[in-house]
């Protein structure tokens, strides 16, 4: 709906929203939203409403709004009831939004039953059962806020940077990663997949548009209950065309960067009420420290790790590597056994592929997975058949080598690992709506 729409409404219904009180200083205004508090010292009473743009103190004096106002603001309002309440904006830093409400008027619209979430101490599971409800807490507010400006973020760099948006299909019959992290469903007598990614579809874009990317949810069956995972996740994944692995971890710099600032410049009130340490953030720039993963394993075990080379990176694997920087860390050059069939193989050491992850600081871990992709024919269709993945399935995969094959490269960023070290919430479930576990299907 435009802006203008909504303005027209709002005018219509007589309502000011909470963000634009400070254009209305000394005029009476309607504010329709949600009850947070009500406090009443002696003959006054302090009402804070919630309208979805922000607080407002609303003040009740007895003598000037009467005896019927006073008794419901005072006694008639649960938490969360909806209200209408009219009254003279008044300026006062102290204020939540720097503005309060001198009190004429006050409709209740919809009174509230006793509210489940009381400010108390909840349980983890108790609080997941009622997350549509717990989303309306400041901390549940300002971590999603921040969300959603870095889902913006992404959207403007792209867009500034002349990316193509490429929407990618969520039913899928070719698997871009693990066969065992899959959810599969009937597919009208065929066998379909969640997308694990986009980054095989928006291959294809590449040669349409040079630049593009996909923006959207993915899927991982992963059997996984940590902090860092979850089965439903966004995922943004860019592909550029004549780009190596170094253009890459390039581009990765520079748009993690862009996210970081971007979260500091508009969100410092939200990251207040989250307590985090902006400082942490603030020294994010280019270029970011590197080292290859051979480099990564003499590392680990000089810090005591048990690690062969070969293996994949664990979670504790990382934390370590992210603590060693102030800034995100990328780790390059995995062995290819390692990794996903469509990286390419490193011309400098073929037990590698050209492919990198970035490590974000804090324990945060794996924020960013990319790779030079494998433009070779040949290659690629042995790797198919090294995963023994069936070849049918990828046949207009493997068209796009047959058609005029190029350098390219690209990566995927997990929306809620970005939102959460930015945020500097311990897990991956507060920085979505809606979250989706392994034991989570509702709400």
């Amino acid at each position: 709906m435009g802006n203008e729409l909504l303005e027209g409404m709002n005018k219509r219904m007589n309502n000011t929203e909470v963000k634009d009180l400070s254009r209305h200083a000394g005029e009476e205004v309607t504010v329709s939203g949600w009850v947070e508090t009500v406090r009443v010292h002696g003959k006054v009473a302090f009402v804070v409403v919630r309208d979805g743009t922000g607080l407002l103190q609303c003040v009740l004096v007895r003598k000037a709004v009467g005896e019927e106002i006073w008794e419901l603001g005072t006694t008639g309002l649960t938490q969360e009831s909806t209200v209408a309440v009219t009254g003279v904006v008044k300026p006062d830093e102290r204020a939540p939004g720097g503005n309060e409400l001198g009190v004429t008027g006050l409709t209740l619209l919809s009174a509230a039953e006793e509210y489940p979430i009381q400010p108390k101490e909840h349980g983890v599971e108790f609080l997941m059962d009622h997350r549509h409800l717990w989303l309306r807490s400041s901390m549940q507010r300002a971590t999603l806020r921040v969300r959603s400006e870095i889902m913006q973020a992404v959207t403007d760099f792209f867009y500034n940077d002349g990316f193509t948006r490429v929407d990618t299909p969520i039913l899928t019959g070719s698997i871009g990663e693990s066969a065992g992290e899959l959810f599969s469903t009937d597919y009208f007598g065929e066998t379909a997949y969640l997308a694990q990614t986009g980054q095989l579809y928006v291959e294809a874009g590449c040669p349409a548009f040079r630049k593009v990317y996909c923006f959207g949810p993915t899927f991982r069956a992963e059997k996984s209950k940590t902090r860092r995972h979850l089965t439903e996740f966004w995922m943004v994944e860019p592909e550029v065309a004549f780009a190596d692995s170094d253009d890459n971890m390039r581009l990765q710099e520079r748009f993690v960067t862009y996210l970081v600032e971007r979260a500091l410049e508009r969100c410092g009130e939200e990251l207040k009420v989250l307590e985090r340490d902006t400082g942490l953030l603030e020294g994010i720039a280019t270029p970011f420290p590197r080292m290859s993963y051979t480099e990564a394993v003499e590392v680990l075990t000089a810090e005591g790790q048990e690690i062969e080379w070969g293996r994949d990176l664990g979670a504790t694997d990382e934390t370590i590597l992210a603590g060693l920087h102030e800034r995100p860390v990328l780790i390059y050059n995995y062995p290819k056994e390692a990794k996903a069939f469509y990286m390419k193989e490193n011309p400098d050491d073929p037990r590698t592929v050209l492919c990198n992850d970035m490590l974000a600081p804090e324990g945060y871990g794996e924020i960013i997975g990319g790779s030079q992709r494998e433009d070779d024919l040949t290659r690629l269709l042995e790797r198919i058949r090294e995963e023994n993945l069936p070849e049918e399935a990828y046949a207009w995969y493997l068209d796009l080598r047959r058609y005029g094959s190029f350098v390219h490269s690209g990566f995927g960023l997990g929306i809620e690992r970005m939102v959460a070290w930015i945020t500097g919430r311990p897990h991956l479930r507060e920085v979505i709506p809606f979250p989706r576990l392994m034991n989570r299907l509702s709400p």
